[in-house]
């Protein structure tokens, strides 16, 4: 753990109480708006030095702790990816402080391609795993035996399951699936979607995956799920861009809060 991680947890504590989060949810492109419901106090990342600063449209870089659904929560209204800054580690620190915090468990959410027919946009999809297809990693450089982390539970099974059973009590439709994870920050081309179809891809992406390596590396259970914002390249007619992400997310989004709230009601 790093010396600025130890000084951030004690200045976030001394604003926001001293009662560990039980949870991080990091909200992707468009899903911020999740971190406004929380009952608590909001610290801007450029108040807590050495936070990324998490420059893409789509994203409310505030961290928030307070009550979301009767659990304490710590919320990640954005995150940096790999593509701003050259760094797979972007999201280290803010992890770091996480983890000192006391949090158990990390839920991402992300704005995703999909590959599949029958999860068009608007769909949501729980990561069962993922493919590094980037080839990257955030512990390259990490001096220690630690950064031998295993993968073979990285999608934690008992969390994918309470995560399964909010969406099945609101009735909404979540699919499973693998996450494929590009660099971006251009989008694919259809030659790449075909390959990581073949693969056994069901969805792409710019992020999470980091997260996820360093939310296990931490010692902490991860999960996450995919808001579907368009069919990927090749896959129908639609234009990618940014904009249409943003456009599309807030489809999925809405289906998204029901269950991260069924799911944070039944945690209690």
């Amino acid at each position: 753990m790093s010396r600025n991680a130890e000084t951030l947890t004690t200045l976030i504590r001394d604003r926001a109480g001293a009662e560990a989060p039980r949870l991080g949810l990091i909200l992707g492109s468009g899903l911020g708006h999740l971190a406004e419901q929380v009952e608590g106090v909001a610290i801007d990342y450029a108040d807590l030095p050495g936070f990324p600063h998490a420059g893409v449209s789509g994203h409310n870089p505030r961290l928030v702790i307070g009550d979301l659904g009767g659990t304490r929560v710590a919320v990640f209204g954005g995150r940096a990816h790999y593509y701003e800054q050259g760094r797979a580690d972007a999201m280290r620190l803010p992890l770091e402080v996480l983890a000192k915090l006391g949090a158990e468990s990390v839920i991402a959410t992300n704005a995703a391609g999909s590959l599949r027919p029958d999860m068009p946009t608007g769909s949501l999809m729980l990561l069962s795993d993922h493919i590094n297809f980037s080839g990257l990693n955030p512990l390259i450089g990490e001096p220690t035996d630690r950064r031998f982390v295993p993968m073979g539970d990285a999608h934690d099974p008992g969390l994918r399951a309470a995560l399964r059973n909010a969406a099945q009590a609101e009735a909404v439709e979540m699919h499973e699936g693998v996450y494929a994870w590009y660099s971006g920050p251009s989008f694919e081309t259809p030659a790449e979607i075909r390959a990581i179809r073949v693969l056994g891809a069901d969805a792409v992406g710019m992020s999470t995956v980091p997260e996820i390596i360093l939310a296990r590396f931490l010692g902490m259970k991860a999960a996450a799920i995919s808001t579907i914002t368009n069919m990927a390249a090749g896959l129908s007619d639609e234009a990618i861009s940014h904009d249409h992400t943003k456009a599309m997310a807030p489809i999925g989004a809405a289906k998204l809060e029901r269950v991260l709230h069924r799911f944070l009601s039944e945690s209690n």
